[in-house]
């Protein structure tokens, strides 16, 4: 505030009395508006850093590269199992132990959740399960993880929440298809107004995996554990908002399979495109550099006027 009033005055504006009564009263109330003013909007996380790889796969294209490394004689068991261990270090390197519910779906997200439960349980965590579904429905590695979990289970509801402190969220994973519903809806909705924080097994239950969108409802992660490598909702809003910080884990799943099975596209980092940029050659000249055309509107042209200047200065 000094400073601005000095400015004024250095400037030696015939100022009256009165109006330069009047300049400090707008400045004061500025000042009061400035702070009252809202909290700025904290910025979005970091993309996931990954020392993987920089591909992108999408939900079809991650179960390809599953089952062809369950092909090339990595048991899924074994997956599962490291993608629980995974789970178990991001959540044990963020909060000691405490009361903890694990939400379990019906598939193979589900399995991961009991076997991170059981891992986290081994311990000396209190941790319970909560399934959606019978257990005799699960099949698979997801039945095998069931099978191996020997500590409490309840049926899936919002009332399963109450005294935890951690949530694991492993209802649903990055291939889900249609919006979450019924108790599931109700339960992730009774945890994102809970508060308590909550760690995500491969995407947030209810975020598309492809598209980032919100399918009905989902509860926001201060963590999300994926496997392989991240997803497009890892990097696309409203998905990526959710997340919270993304750790990308090794489950087993090598860099020959993921070529093999391919990829949907690649995080944007300098390293994919530095090497890619035109160095301007020692005797280069300005006919050598290319050419850069800025198509603009006729009224409106400050922006393309801005973009045509920051071209000409590179």
């Amino acid at each position: 505030m000094p400073f601005v009033v000095g400015a004024v005055a250095r400037l030696g504006l015939p100022l009256r009395r009165d109006a330069r009564h009047g300049v400090l009263q707008a400045m004061l109330r500025l000042r009061c508006d400035f702070m009252k003013a809202e909290p700025m909007t904290p910025r979005p996380p970091r993309p996931p850093q990954s020392a993987l790889g920089p591909e992108i796969l999408s939900a079809a294209r991650m179960r390809r590269a599953d089952a062809a490394a369950i092909a090339a004689g990595i048991p899924g068991i074994a997956l599962m199992e490291n993608a629980a261990a995974a789970v178990v270090r991001a959540v044990r390197a963020r909060w000691t132990p405490r009361p903890t519910l694990a939400l379990c779906g019906p598939g193979n997200n589900g399995g991961d959740g009991f076997a991170a439960a059981a891992e986290l349980a081994r311990a000396g965590w209190p941790v319970a399960v909560a399934l959606l579904g019978a257990r005799e429905r699960l099949r698979g590695d997801a039945a095998v993880m069931a099978r191996r979990w020997f500590g409490p289970t309840e049926p899936l509801a919002p009332a399963a929440l109450a005294g935890r402190a951690l949530v694991i969220d492993a209802l649903f994973g990055a291939g889900l298809s249609r919006p979450v519903s019924g108790i599931a809806a109700e339960t992730l909705a009774a945890v994102a107004a809970s508060g308590v924080p909550v760690a995500a097994v491969d995407t947030p239950s209810g975020v598309d995996g492809d598209t980032g969108a919100v399918l009905g409802t989902a509860a926001p992660a201060a963590v999300t554990v994926t496997f392989c490598r991240p997803r497009p909702a890892h990097l696309l809003a409203p998905g990526r908002l959710l997340c919270g910080a993304v750790e990308v884990a090794d489950i087993g799943i090598g860099p020959a399979i993921v070529a093999e099975t391919g990829h949907d596209a690649l995080v944007n980092r300098p390293d994919e495109w530095r090497a890619r940029l035109p160095r301007p050659a020692p005797d280069g000249h300005k006919y050598r550099r290319g050419h850069v055309a800025v198509p603009g509107g006729a009224r409106l042209a400050g922006a393309a006027r801005l973009a045509a200047r920051a071209a000409l200065r590179a």
